[in-house]
């Protein structure tokens, strides 16, 4: 492994090890102020940060699409990643209220096997490997999430459907990002994630300026170094990590949840729910891992 493939693989892993560190911040944040309300600051917040690069990447002419002419199609790229990235943390935001960091990072990974799942509706074949994935997982799933009545339980199912949503996100992504600038594109969405969820916040809960000084270090941690950070790390460490590697240590990311709820928030995991976390992310990185082979063998390069 050369130095470069190596910085980048690091740079993923502190991507991964931020993102599931983030799970306890949101959990901790809605200790003063409510889901919607700290979803759309702590996405303001990473606007912000990223507003400059956003700008710097227009001024050098590298936020266009390429090689399209349709003038409001990076209006609507933008409107499609806020709107699903709006649906998708607040499901999970309000998830949280009911279910464990840990657990809610190994149900939010089950995107990687929803987006294959999703992709049968545009005829894209799922594949042995997929078809692996997706069974362990559900298996995993059953063990982690399962209450004795044979029914999901409640933050668990909302945490899943925000997993369904990410997944369609990753599918908006997967044609958008490549016709116009990164940072453009991740400023455009978080904006739209905020303001929608500003909007609901003051709609359906109630927050003071005092409970957001009171929440100011869980949004700090969120929207800095998740949404404006993390999100950094991963463009940079993908370009030189290979893909199978960037699979597997970016899934990581549930590991580190459910280490941190366990070191921050004193959650504890029965030997039923290690059983089935682990199940989860061996699905994941089975299903993860397959269509990096399929792509490979038909030299399309990941979205």
């Amino acid at each position: 492994m050369n130095t470069r493939v190596l910085k980048a693989n690091l740079l993923l892993l502190v991507a991964a090890l931020v993102w599931g560190a983030t799970f306890v911040a949101q959990k901790r944040g809605m200790d003063t102020i409510g889901p919607m309300a700290f979803t759309g600051l702590r996405f303001l917040l990473g606007a912000a940060c990223l507003a400059p690069i956003a700008w710097k990447q227009i001024k050098s002419g590298q936020a266009s699409f390429a090689g399209n002419t349709q003038k409001w199609l990076p209006l609507k790229g933008i409107l499609a990643a806020g709107i699903l990235m709006f649906l998708g943390i607040n499901l999970q935001q309000t998830g949280l209220v009911h279910t464990t960091a840990g657990k809610a990072g190994f149900i939010t990974g089950l995107y990687v096997i929803f987006v294959p799942i999703l992709g049968l509706f545009w005829r894209q074949k799922v594949g042995v490997w997929g078809w692996m994935g997706i069974s362990l997982a559900l298996a995993g799933l059953y063990f982690l999430s399962m209450t004795s009545s044979f029914v999901l339980a409640y933050g668990d199912s909302l945490i899943l459907a925000c997993a369904f949503a990410w997944a369609g996100h990753v599918l908006v992504l997967g044609y958008f990002s490549p016709k116009m600038g990164s940072f453009v594109l991740a400023f455009g969405q978080a904006f739209v994630c905020a303001v929608l969820s500003l909007l609901m916040a003051f709609i359906v809960e109630d927050f003071t300026l005092g409970d957001i000084w009171l929440t100011r270090y869980p949004l700090f941690f969120g929207g800095v170094a998740s949404v404006a950070i993390g999100f950094t790390l991963q463009v940079i460490g993908q370009k030189d990590s290979p893909p199978a590697h960037a699979a597997v240590i970016l899934q990581l990311e549930a590991v580190f949840a459910a280490f941190f709820g366990w070191l921050l928030l004193a959650e504890v995991m029965s030997s039923r729910s290690i059983l089935g976390a682990g199940l989860m992310l061996a699905g994941m990185l089975t299903a993860q891992l397959g269509m990096l082979r399929r792509s490979k063998s038909v030299q399309i390069s990941e979205p």
